[in-house]
């Protein structure tokens, strides 16, 4: 069996372990347990990523990974539990960012991509970003640093436009295989303001579903963003 079979191999168990995770986590008695399979999916992730035949710049990853990890662990310390809503969405803006970055990455590489992988990094991308900016608002409203909603004249029609232009500006860059760099720009650039249009005019009393709703987005944009850089 050849190391890339092994690690697609523990990438599927990782998958399955995110899904425990997230299952035990949608239930306070189950949290506890949930978190501990996801840092265990997450942590043979990671190693799994170690293992990818060609992988390079260790030192900084292992950097990243120190640096992250321990400021992590020093605000998880410190947070009051008053306070966890908005740490998490913090958190999970951060991830969603991360699967942006990933997938940005991969599309202004400068290389022509087939149409599965640039669908993937597109699709990644697109959930990151919206998890990003979304989430920074979330976490914005649950500090209270805004404290209104604000919702423009006709809302649902701005939203549908908004989605509606990110869509086709998404299959633009998909369909290009190697789409030019103002086009990847305006797509990221719709994506952002997609993200905070759709979770402003959420109350700070609803704001734990917006959060949950993230969190799930932002699961699935990582998830889609790494396959993108996978696939070649």
């Amino acid at each position: 069996m050849t190391p890339r079979v092994l690690i697609n191999a523990c990438y599927f168990i990782v998958a399955l372990l995110f899904i425990l995770g997230l299952k035990g986590m949608s239930s306070p008695v189950t949290a506890r347990r949930g978190v501990i399979w996801a840092g265990a999916g997450m942590v043979l992730a990671t190693l799994a990523t170690f293992a990818w035949p060609g992988m390079g710049n260790y030192a900084l990853m292992v950097i990243a990974l120190a640096v992250g990890g321990g400021l992590s662990w020093w605000s998880g310390k410190r947070v009051k539990m008053t306070d966890m809503p908005q740490m998490v969405a913090l958190y999970n803006g951060m991830g969603g960012g991360a699967a942006a970055a990933i997938a940005a990455i991969e599309l202004a590489r400068g290389e022509t991509h087939v149409p599965v992988v640039a669908a993937l990094a597109t699709s990644g991308g697109l959930i990151g970003t919206i998890s990003f900016s979304g989430s920074l608002v979330a976490f914005a409203k649950l500090q209270g640093i805004m404290r209104k909603t604000f919702r423009l004249p006709a809302q649902n029609a701005v939203n549908i436009i908004l989605v509606v232009l990110t869509i086709l500006s998404g299959l633009g860059v998909a369909a290009a295989g190697h789409a030019a760099t103002h086009q990847i720009v305006i797509f990221f650039a719709l994506a952002l303001v997609l993200g905070v249009v759709i979770t402003m005019p959420i109350g700070g009393a609803d704001m734990p579903v917006a959060r949950r709703d993230l969190a799930l987005q932002c699961f699935n944009g990582t998830r889609r963003g790494f396959r993108g850089i996978r696939a070649e």
